[in-house]
């Protein structure tokens, strides 16, 4: 069968029209639609029409954009509020059905090419009084996530084969939610895992509108039967706590009795080898350091890093350096106090102690690094160390690596995904922090080796624009502040202006998700996670009156502390 045959569905399509097209818009590819009220389209909802393209009929979507009052009852009847305006036109023996029509405004999205698996415009709109419908449910579950759907899902009369194409046979798919402007779980939109796992994930909103659990979702998604994913989740809050409630959990079972791990690291297990640093990290923790100490240090750490041994320490560098330049060199013994002050007396850093990586991450596990305790500079140095370890054995792997060729490192043989909450902490678009170059090599290199990314912040202005331009696929929440919108704009290629006026006016729990994942930008409700999410507001009246009563019952003093002021009320101004 030919490629070009069209792709279409009769399935739950409705035999009611909205409407008809009025005639062209403003841009190339809007139109008009003229509709009663009792339609109800709502802005953003998909419509569909035919059309031939070739000679061949095409249904082609289209998606609301605008709708307004075309006409209606005469203002005047609106006059007295104490009035229904109904009541006046009765009165006056106007009539009043089908008084209310509305005009639409639609932009065509295109048909979908099953050769090319994505949206074709036709380059054509639609002719004044074409009649138009909502597109089926089953249609936009097919065609809006991006499925890589071919010629091989179409039957012998050029119509989709529901049993080819149904999501839920389909593995590697992320059940986010459901479109938005249509009945609850009328219209369910899965994302495709390798695609988001490839190109790196954005997940964008202000503080309240829902981030933290959509990713809960994204994260239950990928440790789902189907997918088994290797997740590492960088939580500097501690606020992912609750991902342990999917181990036992029936929803993430599998037929073979797989059952996903979900493992925790905290401030008394995450450990740094000093020898896995490098001396650019060095140069950070040291907070720029001079030029003539920067030059010893540079040449003390090339020396250790020559030797066999990893287990060496701040004493050993500090001999090294004493060997190459003179004993007592002073831009030395100020390195000594900085490096003693603060490597040696961090325990974050130690000599021997390294977490293995085949214990952090496998698949069918996901790893929680709950840094909650731990400074913001030993966070990035955590991230910085792990990354690098994590992506040097990505690259072995890939490369076929081995101690045959001499290799002595560490190899990871399946793809990973490490999600960052607060990632404008780890990729600060002014710069600074060690963990920003790495995060910009996995970015930008990442694919080629199976290494992905995932960036969750409400700060996207916060965030290196180096690392939010990378990545491919983006759910986007409430936004208002118009720096983060233009740093969406500017950097996230899918964020055209439909979707910039869609985020101001989002709920918590909507989302506008857009990007490589999806073949056109949509409009979604997140679905409910299966496990709780762990980073709800602190409840502050409640927990002020239970601190109030406990404090009550308590004894109270026989006497008043003494002021030095004689006799106190408690009234007085202690200050």
């Amino acid at each position: 069968m030919s490629s070009n045959e069209p792709i279409s569905s009769e399935e739950d399509r409705s035999e009611e029209f909205i409407g008809t097209v009025a005639g062209p818009g403003d841009g190339p590819n809007e139109f008009f639609v003229v509709t009663p009220d009792e339609q109800a389209v709502k802005t953003g909802e998909f419509i569909t029409y035919s059309v031939s393209v070739e000679g061949i009929d095409r249904d082609v979507i289209a998606r609301v954009t605008n709708r307004e009052q075309e006409r209606g009852l005469p203002d005047t009847f609106m006059a007295d509020p104490k009035v229904a305006p109904e009541m006046v036109a009765e009165t006056l023996g106007v009539p009043t059905d089908d008084i209310d029509l509305y005009r639409l405004e639609a932009t065509v999205i295109g048909f979908y090419d099953t050769q090319m698996q994505t949206f074709s415009n036709p380059r054509q709109l639609p002719r004044p009084g074409t009649r138009l419908q909502t597109a089926p449910h089953s249609l936009l579950e097919t065609i809006l996530p991006n499925l890589g759907i071919g010629k091989e899902v179409i039957d012998s009369s050029g119509k989709i084969d529901p049993s080819r194409v149904g999501v839920e046979a389909r593995d590697g798919l992320a059940h986010i939610g459901w479109l938005l402007n249509r009945e609850t779980n009328a219209v369910d939109i899965h994302l495709p895992i390798d695609e988001f796992a490839a190109t790196h994930l954005a997940v964008l909103a202000s503080t309240g509108s829902g981030k933290s659990y959509t990713a809960g979702v994204l994260m239950e998604e990928m440790m789902m039967p189907d997918s088994r994913a290797s997740l590492l989740v960088f939580d500097p809050h501690g606020e992912y706590d609750t991902l342990a409630e999917m181990r036992g959990d029936g929803n993430f079972g599998g037929d073979d009795g797989y059952q996903p791990e979900v493992e925790f690291f905290n401030s008394e297990n995450l450990r740094i080898r000093i020898s896995e640093l490098n001396v650019g990290d060095v140069m950070a923790i040291l907070d720029n350091p001079s030029d003539r100490m920067q030059e010893r240090l540079d040449s003390g750490w090339r020396a250790m890093q020559d030797q066999e041994s990893r287990t060496w320490g701040v004493d050993d560098l500090l001999k090294k350096m004493r060997d190459i330049y003179k004993s007592d060199d002073s831009s030395i013994g100020a390195l000594e106090w900085r490096l003693r002050r603060s490597i040696q007396r961090n325990e974050l850093f130690t000599t021997d102690a390294n977490v293995k990586l085949d214990d952090l991450v496998a698949p069918g596990r996901c790893t929680v690094l709950q840094m909650d305790t731990l400074s913001r500079r030993d966070q990035q140095m955590i991230a910085t160390v792990l990354l690098r370890r994590l992506y040097q054995a990505r690259l072995a792997s890939v490369r076929n690596r081995s101690e045959e060729d001499g290799y002595e490192g560490e190899i990871i043989d399946y793809p990973l995904f490490a999600l960052f909450e607060e990632g404008h902490r780890f990729a600060p678009a002014t710069g600074g922090a060690p963990s920003l170059e790495i995060m910009r090599t996995i970015t930008s290199e990442g694919r080629k080796f199976g290494f992905g990314l995932g960036i969750i912040s409400q700060r996207p202005s916060k965030i290196d624009q180096d690392v939010l331009s990378q990545c491919g696929t983006q759910v986007t929440m409430q936004i208002q502040n118009p720096t983060d919108q233009d740093a969406i704009k500017n950097s996230v290629e899918a964020a055209g202006e439909e979707v910039l006026r869609e985020l101001p006016g989002l709920t918590p729990g909507q989302a506008v998700v857009s990007g490589d994942a999806m073949n056109t930008p949509v409009l979604i409700q997140v679905r409910e996670r299966h496990t709780n999410h762990g980073a709800d507001s602190i409840p502050a009246t409640s927990d002020w009156r239970t601190a109030y009563e406990r404090r009550s019952q308590q004894p109270t003093r026989s006497e008043g502390a003494d002021m030095g002021g004689g006799e106190s009320s408690g009234s007085e101004d202690l200050l």
